[in-house]
């Protein structure tokens, strides 16, 4: 788990690097940071279920919001067929950066679900 959540750490702080060109920047690197932060203190052997769940709530909201929303995951899937959306990194096409913004938040909630289970299991063990 500490190598998972060093090169998850790191990837986090990388993605939240790469939010400068953003429409809404200080809202991605807040959510990145977030994670980037949990997956540190995991590293170091220090789980917190609360800000785990949390995060999961959080973000599983807001991806909610992601599918439904206009220019959202549905209609990227229904109204344009699904195009590539890793084809270029200039999320010309508003369905293609909401879409990309599901996904990230769908590997950030598998991430904190990943630690959370993982540290709820320690606990059990531990008691």
């Amino acid at each position: 788990m500490k190598l998972f959540n060093i090169i998850c750490c790191i990837l986090f702080v990388l993605f939240a690097a790469l939010q400068y060109n953003d429409p809404d920047p200080w809202l991605w690197i807040a959510i990145y940071s977030y994670t980037a932060v949990l997956c540190y203190l995991a590293a170091r052997g220090k789980y917190y279920l609360k800000a785990y769940l949390a995060g999961i709530i959080v973000y599983g909201g807001y991806a909610v919001y992601k599918v439904f929303d206009r220019n959202g995951l549905l209609d990227w899937i229904q109204l344009h067929d699904a195009e590539s959306i890793a084809a270029t990194m200039k999320a010309e096409r508003p369905w293609i950066e909401e879409s990309r913004e599901f996904f990230g938040l769908l590997i950030l909630i598998v991430v904190l679900s990943i630690n959370y289970f993982f540290a709820k299991k320690q606990s059990r063990q531990a008691g």
